[in-house]
């Protein structure tokens, strides 16, 4: 799948060169050659290293540049990711492009990784949303995989999310029913899941066929517990908690026996990992 990072790369030196590197160009000789690594300043888990490296390559394809540590490795504060090499003033026009992808991707992914380690033990995963920003969805949902989480859909064409809006605009469980019938016939590889705001909703679609998932949209610890028992032995449709999730009561959730927990934080509110560019004599 296309994850449009060339043209993110070629739409991001656009706007930060504009007609020209003023400051590298009058202040920095043409003929002055340089070696720089690019490091965390802070523990973390990255992602973005090797779209960081395109950057430097895109700015200046004779540039030497080596990936010293790959996207999904947890590192502390000080280690080296990226060593560049080559034209002084062809590494300093392509730094912040680089660092910019590079601290947001790791950010998501070090986020997640919180996460992921705060319900360790347990059977539940946590899950990305689409509340990403534009453009980077791919680039994100890559960085939650980095940080350990898995990927919910990817857009609206890959899995049916019925909604509240939808349930009202529908007209009843029984139009429910023919919808989930018609779409399994035509397309039978799209997941269905539908989201349920209280526990008598959870009763009726779990009566539903064709049902992959039932989502348990700002339900309390006790009534996703209720739901989890109302289930029973199935091992479908799986459940998805969402809604008010914070790494307080993360645990707590997980274990009700839920079997995902959706957190749209993870791509909407993660803080940017400190990186830098730090530059070697020759």
């Amino acid at each position: 799948m296309n994850d449009h990072s060339d043209t993110l790369i070629q739409l991001a030196l656009a706007e930060d060169i504009g007609e020209g590197d003023v400051t590298s160009r009058y202040f920095i000789p043409d003929e002055r050659r340089a070696c720089a690594f690019v490091a965390v300043r802070k523990d973390g888990v990255v992602s973005g290293v090797e779209l960081a490296a395109r950057v430097f390559s895109t700015v200046d394809p004779e540039l030497d540049v080596e990936i010293l540590i790959p996207d999904g490795s947890r590192v502390a504060g000080g280690a080296l990711l990226i060593r560049v090499e080559g034209s002084a003033r062809s590494i300093l026009t392509a730094e912040r492009t680089a660092l910019n992808f590079l601290q947001r991707l790791s950010g998501v992914a070090t986020l997640t990784a919180r996460y992921v380690e705060q319900i360790k033990g347990t059977n539940t995963r946590i899950l990305d949303t689409r509340k990403t920003t534009p453009g980077y969805r791919l680039l994100e949902k890559q960085a939650v995989v980095h940080g350990g989480g898995t990927n919910h859909r990817i857009g609206l064409y890959d899995r049916a999310m019925v909604k509240d809006n939808h349930l009202v605009a529908e007209g009843g469980p029984e139009a429910i029913q023919a919808a989930i019938g018609r779409l399994k016939s035509e397309q039978p590889e799209v997941e269905v899941e539908l989201e349920a705001d209280d526990l008598d909703q959870v009763h009726t679609f779990l009566t539903m066929d064709g049902v992959d998932y039932i989502l348990l949209d700002n339900m309390t610890v006790d009534e996703l517990a209720a739901a989890v028992l109302m289930r029973g032995e199935r091992s479908k449709p799986k459940f998805e908690a969402s809604g008010g999730i914070t790494l307080k009561v993360l645990r707590e959730i997980a274990k009700t026996g839920v079997d995902f927990i959706s957190v749209g934080a993870l791509t909407h509110s993660a803080p940017a990992l400190d990186v830098g560019l730090d530059f070697e004599t020759l």
